[in-house]
C-alpha cells in the first residue's frame, strides 16, 4: 500500500499574492492601469486590500475570465479588455499581470499581445508591459520585483549617457518614498525613482474623481534608464534577475545593491553610497538628525533595553527591522517571514555583525500559525509587523508595534516612515512609548512620572 505524502496547509498566511505586488508596483509608473489578465475576483480582492492600507482609489482593469475561458482560452477577453482599458483611460502605459488561473490554463500573453498589437495596434496605442504573476508560485513581494524588472526590461532604450541615478527603492511607504526624493534633493542629486506611487496611491482630497491619478514615474525617463551615471537597488533579498541587474548587464550602467536603510548603520551605508556617486558630503540636515536619533537612544535605552521582539513581514522589512532592534537594545529573538528567497537568514547574520545581541531564530514560508506556535516559547515583550499580527499579539497580550504593509486597524498606515534617521527616530519614539505605555497600564497603582 503507497504512503500518503506529507502536504503543508497555511493556517493564516504572512504572505500576499503575487499580482497584488505586480499591481502596486504599475500603480508606480505615470499614467499606467494594472490588467490583471484572471477572473473579475481577483481585481476585486486586490483593489479591496490596497484600498483599506492606502484609503486611495484604484482601478485594477481585468479581462474577467469565466469557466468556459478555462477551457478555450482567454485571447479574446483579453484583447477586448485591452481596447476597452484604452478606450476609457486612454493610458500611457497598460501592465498586464498574469494570475492563477492563466497561468494553469497556458495562456501564452506575450503571444496574443503580438496578435493584439498586429491587429489594434496604431501609432498612439499605449505601451504595453507583461509579466507572469501566478499566486501559486510566490509573493506579492516577488510579483512587484518581477513588474518593476518587466517594466525596465521591455521598455527601457539605449540613449545617451546623463547626470540621473536610477533609484529603485523596494516596496516601501509612500512616507518614505517622499523621504528618499527629499534626500536626494537636499543631495543636489538628481534620480529616477522607481516605482514612484508616493502620490498615485496618497494623493490629495479632490472635487472629482480623476480616472488617472497624477504622479508615477514618467515612462520618457524610465526609457533613458540605461543611461544614468549609476543604479541604487535596495532590498538584501533581492532576485538574482533585478531591474538593477537588466541595466547593468544591458548598459554596463554602475549597480550598488544596498539593504533598506533603516536604523543608523543601514542609513550610513546608503549615506556613504550617495557620496561615492554624487562626490558630495551628508547636508547638515541630516548629521544633526543622527546625532539627535543617538542622543534619543542614550535617552531612552533604560526603557527598552533587553527587551524581546518578534518581527515579521516582507523579508528586506524584517532585515532592517531586526538591525535597527538590536542597534537601540532590542533583543530580536525571532524573524519570520512568509517569503521563501532563501537569503533572510544569509541576510540577517550580515547585519547583526558586531552587534552586542545573540543571532534570532529566523523563519521564512511561514504562516501565523507557525509564528505563533514558535513565539509561545520565546517570552516574548513586543510584536513588530503589519496588522495581519493583530490576532496573535492580543492572543498572547503583547503591543504590536504596526509597520509595513498591510495596516487595515489603524489610520495612516500609508504615512509610516521607516527609513532614514527620521525615520529611525520615528520608530524608536513609537517602540519606546510603546513599552512605556505597557509597563504603566500594567501597574497596579499607575504613575504619571516616568
Amino acid at each position: 500500500m503507497s504512503k500518503m505524502p506529507n502536504y503543508t496547509s497555511t493556517t493564516n498566511a504572512c504572505k500576499l499574492c503575487k499580482p497584488l505586488g505586480a499591481s502596486l508596483a504599475f500603480r508606480g509608473i505615470e499614467g499606467c492601469v494594472p490588467f490583471l489578465h484572471g477572473s473579475q475576483g481577483c481585481a476585486t480582492y486586490m483593489r479591496r486590500y490596497i484600498i483599506s492600507h492606502f484609503n486611495e482609489p484604484i482601478d485594477i482593469a481585468s479581462s474577467s475570465l469565466g469557466e468556459k475561458h478555462a477551457v478555450y482560452g482567454g485571447a479574446a477577453n483579453l484583447k477586448l479588455g485591452l481596447k476597452n482599458v484604452t478606450s476609457k483611460y486612454t493610458p500611457e502605459l497598460i501592465g498586464v499581470a498574469t494570475t492563477c488561473l492563466t497561468e494553469t490554463i497556458g495562456d501564452n500573453v506575450p503571444m496574443i499581445l503580438h496578435e493584439y498589437h498586429e491587429e489594434f495596434g496604431t501609432d498612439d496605442s499605449p505601451a504595453v508591459v507583461t509579466v507572469s504573476t501566478p499566486s501559486y508560485a510566490g509573493t506579492h513581494m516577488e510579483g512587484f520585483h518581477a513588474a518593476t524588472t518587466a517594466i525596465v526590461d521591455q521598455l527601457t532604450m539605449p540613449t545617451a549617457m546623463h547626470d540621473k541615478t536610477n533609484l529603485f527603492s523596494g516596496f516601501i511607504s509612500t512616507a518614505d518614498i517622499r523621504h528618499l526624493k527629499e534626500i536626494c534633493e537636499d543631495w543636489e542629486m538628481p534620480i529616477t525613482l522607481m516605482p514612484d506611487y508616493s502620490e498615485t496611491l496618497d494623493g490629495q482630497a479632490l472635487n472629482e474623481y480623476p480616472l488617472m491619478p497624477k504622479g508615477g514615474t514618467p515612462l520618457v525617463e524610465i526609457k533613458q534608464m540605461g543611461g544614468a551615471k549609476a543604479t541604487i537597488e535596495l532590498g538584501a533579498t533581492l532576485p538574482g534577475r533585478t531591474a538593477g541587474k537588466v541595466l547593468e548587464e544591458r548598459f554596463s550602467t554602475k549597480l550598488y545593491q544596498l539593504g533598506l536603510p533603516i536604523g543608523i548603520r543601514e542609513t550610513d551605508a546608503f549615506f556613504e553610497t550617495l557620496t561615492t556617486i554624487s562626490g558630495k558630503t551628508i547636508p547638515t540636515k541630516y548629521s544633526s538628525a543622527r546625532g539627535r536619533l543617538i542622543d534619543s537612544m542614550v535617552d531612552g535605552h533604560k526603557y527598552i533595553f533587553g527587551k524581546r521582539a518578534v518581527v515579521f513581514g516582507e523579508e528586506d522589512l524584517v532585515v532592517g527591522l531586526t538591525s535597527f532592534l538590536a542597534e537601540i537594545g532590542i533583543k530580536p529573538v525571532l524573524c519570520a517571514s512568509g517569503g521563501n528567497s532563501k537569503k533572510m537568514k544569509k541576510a540577517i547574520e550580515k547585519v547583526m555583525e558586531g552587534m552586542d545581541c545573540e543571532m534570532p531564530i529566523v523563519k521564512d514560508n511561514v504562516d501565523f500559525y507557525d509564528i505563533e506556535s514558535e513565539a509561545a516559547e520565546l517570552d516574548i515583550d513586543l510584536v513588530i509587523g503589519h496588522s495581519k499580527g493583530y490576532a496573535f499579539a492580543r492572543k498572547f497580550e503583547i503591543p504590536i508595534i504596526r509597520v509595513g504593509f498591510p495596516v487595515h486597524d489603524r489610520v495612516g498606515g500609508q504615512r509610516i516612515l521607516h527609513l532614514g534617521y527620521h525615520g529611525a527616530q520615528s520608530l524608536f519614539d513609537t517602540i519606546t512609548n510603546t513599552i512605556i505605555a505597557k509597563k504603566q497600564s500594567d501597574s497596579p497603582v499607575g504613575y504619571s512620572y516616568m
